[in-house]
């Protein structure tokens, strides 16, 4: 339990890089899908979304899933400490399959066959934002 404060800042810090890119990353689809036609902002676009992805966002999910695996075991009890954990892993499940919606979609847009307007993006990119609400939530008020 020495460097479980560690740990647990490593996570925070980790879960804000994962964030970040699950906001941004839809906000480029946005400008992709309304730009298509312009096939140098296109590529410029495609390249971004590539390298948020596979160089930012990938790593921080893993920090962010690895290091709250490993605070997990280091302290069981927070799996007997209510429902707020269980609730909280599942939305982080939910969170995860966003993630790795998000890859499917970023291939369909390089590809150019995804048939996804800006609007859908404007709203899908609201999703995180929901899940966000709800884990910090459940691991601050701890309302089960």
């Amino acid at each position: 339990m020495e460097y479980y404060s560690w740990i647990l800042a490593f996570h925070v810090l980790s879960f804000i890089s994962w964030m970040a890119m699950l906001f941004y990353l839809p906000r480029l689809f946005v400008y992709h899908s309304e730009h298509a036609e312009k096939k140098e902002f296109a590529e410029v676009v495609k390249i971004q979304e590539f390298k948020l992805y596979r160089y930012i966002g990938n790593p921080a999910m893993i920090a962010t899933v690895a290091s709250g695996l490993v605070m997990l075991f280091m302290n069981l009890d927070l799996l007997k400490s209510g429902g707020w954990m269980h609730a909280k892993i599942t939305v982080v499940v939910l969170l995860l399959a966003y993630h790795f919606s998000l890859n499917v979609l970023r291939k369909k847009l390089a590809e150019g066959s995804c048939e996804k307007s800006g609007k859908f993006f404007r709203f899908y990119n609201e999703v995180p934002t929901i899940l966000a609400i709800f884990i910090v939530i459940f691991v601050v008020v701890k309302p089960f």
